[in-house]
Formats: structure tokens, C-alpha cells, sequence
């Protein structure tokens, strides 16, 4: 099957390690199930895996890919859960499992034409949402899904702030609060994206670093040092900053006299549970809110998409579609 891997890491030339070619099928085992991916999508994580961030070396070659959906081995539509672990560990939340994996870290991923996962991965796909919106959710929906309603509990009115307007998660966040009912205020470097994120809902859109309206009660944080300043500036007291990545860097300033003296909350956040997913479907299908797609790409052409990527030309997601072959018992 042909498939997209990482076969070396590089800081300054990411792509340079990612072969693109045939690879023998995945095998299944008892308890997992073949799925035939119709649509994945790039997150931030495996451009940090080809950078060597988070990835040793020693778990290379690995094929890419945290998203899929696609078909069964039955021929049932489904998307794929990406949090491999076990929830008891977690204590009930499998995200707290001290040897969870994400798909790509410790499993081969989804770019690829097929695609091993335990069966309780799962999802049953439903009608209403197509294969290529499939792809999209479980990593940056589904991460914004568990930030927003879980970690922050976010309530109709509440004043929240997205961080980076253009990135997966803080697109997916801009929308999810905002048909929620609360009051979205956004941020980015580009006048273009600041313009697409008041179509998705945001009440106000600013430049980075630029004063707000208003404080906020949650600040929705993906970008790090470059942001974290202002984001901390920005909340009210008592407020919480939940923060699930820091693609500009890992370690601003704490100021740590304005968290204890204004009694700040700040909370990390990591992808989402299997439930969690399940909650987001069921928001989405209430809400009428879809996945922003910036384009579609084959699987063939994944290197021009890792540099779009890379050059921060990318609004939303970007799917990917591998060549199509049919499972036996999947519909024509």
C-alpha cells in the first residue's frame, strides 16, 4: 500500500525525512480492526515528529497521520479515535493513561491506504457528516472540544479568546464557542485570517498583542511564547487559560505574581477521550457547525502540504485523500 513516512528528523529540513512509497499492509490483531482510510488530515504534531520534537529516533521508521476516517472492515463508515491507551489507567479517562499514544508515536498513522486500530477506536460515521469533515475532527476538534467544555466548562455568555485564528485547534475553538453562545474574541498576524475568523463567529478579531474589548473568562491557548503575555493580560481575574500546545515556544515568562494575586487558573489539555469525540458529533449535529477546510490535497502531493504547512499558508485543516481501493463488503 503506499504510504507516507518518517524515516529520518531534521530541525531545519523537516521534509527531508519523509519518504513517500509502498509499505506492506497492516496486519490486525485480536481486539483491533483494518480500516480503509478514505480522508486524513495534517495536524501540527506530525510536522514536530519529522522535527524530531516529542518523537525519539528510536521509534523510526513510522507512518505519519493522527486523523482518519474511512471504512470498516465490515464496509461500515467510520472516524477514527487516535488516543490509543487504556482508560482504567487513566483512572477513567484514557488521556491520563501514563502509556497513552497518539497514532504515529508508538503505531503507524493514517497517511496511508489502510490503517490498524483497536476496534474500540472506532466511531460510527454519521450521514450527515462527509468523510473529508470526518478527518478533520479527531485531533484539533476534538482537542478544542475537550479545552472548551471540559477543561475550561465554558457556559453560554462566557467571554473567550482564541489565540492564533488560523491554526486547526483555534479554528475548530473560534466555531465550537461561538455556537455554544459565548462571545469570541480572536487573534492573529494575518488581516486576511482575522476577516475568516468573523465569518466563523468571533465578535472582535485583533492583531496579536492588541488590547481586547473587553477581559475574557477563558483564553484558548495553542501559540506559546509569542502570545502568552497577552493571553495572561487578557483574562480577568479569576479567569483560566487552558493551554494544549506552543508551536511559538515552550517557556515564556510565568509571571507568576499576576497568577496568585489575581487567582488565575491555568489548565493543560491534551487531545480528547473517546467520549469526548462522541460529545463533539453530537454537538455538531445540533449546531449545524462543520470543520473549516482549507483544501484537499492526495496523498501523493503530502510534501506540497507539509510546506503550506510550514509556511503558515493553511486556514483551517488540510486533507488528505490516498489512492482508492474497496475493503470486501464495502459499498461501491
Amino acid at each position: 500500500m503506499l504510504a507516507a513516512t518518517a524515516v529520518a528528523q531534521s530541525a531545519t529540513d523537516p521534509l527531508a525525512g519523509l519518504v513517500l512509497g509502498d509499505v506492506p499492509k497492516p496486519e490486525t490483531r485480536p481486539g483491533w480492526s483494518l480500516v480503509r482510510v478514505v480522508a486524513s488530515s495534517l495536524n501540527m504534531h506530525d510536522l514536530w515528529t519529522l522535527r524530531g520534537v516529542g518523537h525519539p529516533p528510536e521509534r523510526l521508521p513510522v507512518i505519519l497521520g493522527c486523523d482518519a476516517a474511512g471504512y470498516d472492515q465490515d464496509g461500515n463508515p467510520v472516524l477514527v479515535h487516535p488516543v490509543i491507551a487504556d482508560a482504567d489507567a487513566g483512572l477513567g479517562d484514557e488521556t491520563l493513561d501514563p502509556g497513552r499514544a497518539l497514532l504515529s508515536e508508538q503505531h503507524n498513522g493514517s497517511f496511508a491506504e489502510y490503517l490498524a486500530v483497536p476496534t474500540r477506536n472506532l466511531i460510527p460515521k454519521p450521514d450527515w457528516l462527509t468523510f473529508d469533515e470526518a478527518a478533520c475532527l479527531p485531533v484539533a476538534w476534538g482537542t478544542a472540544y475537550r479545552m472548551l467544555f471540559t477543561q475550561a466548562a465554558i457556559r453560554a455568555g462566557d467571554r473567550v479568546l482564541v489565540q492564533g485564528a488560523g491554526g486547526g485547534v483555534a479554528s475548530a475553538a473560534i466555531r465550537l464557542a461561538a455556537a455554544a453562545g459565548a462571545v469570541v474574541y480572536a487573534t492573529s498576524r494575518s488581516e486576511d485570517k482575522r476577516s475568516q475568523a468573523l465569518g466563523w463567529g468571533a465578535r472582535a478579531v485583533v492583531a496579536n498583542g492588541e488590547r481586547l474589548p473587553e477581559r475574557v473568562d477563558v483564553v484558548i491557548e495553542t501559540v506559546g511564547e509569542a502570545t502568552w503575555s497577552h493571553s495572561m493580560k487578557a483574562l480577568r481575574p479569576g479567569g483560566t487559560i487552558v493551554i494544549a500546545g506552543a508551536t511559538s515556544g515552550t517557556n515564556p515568562p510565568a509571571d507568576l505574581g499576576r497568577v496568585f494575586y489575581l487567582q488565575q487558573r491555568i489548565l493543560g489539555s491534551t487531545g480528547c477521550t473517546r467520549g469526548e469525540l462522541v460529545g463533539l458529533l453530537r454537538l455538531m449535529d445540533a449546531t449545524g457547525v462543520r470543520p473549516v477546510i482549507d483544501r484537499v490535497l492526495p496523498l501523493e502531493e503530502i510534501h506540497q502540504g507539509f510546506q503550506l504547512m510550514i509556511d503558515g499558508r493553511i486556514t483551517g485543516k488540510l486533507v488528505l485523500h490516498p489512492p482508492h481501493q474497496r475493503l470486501e463488503g464495502e459499498p461501491s
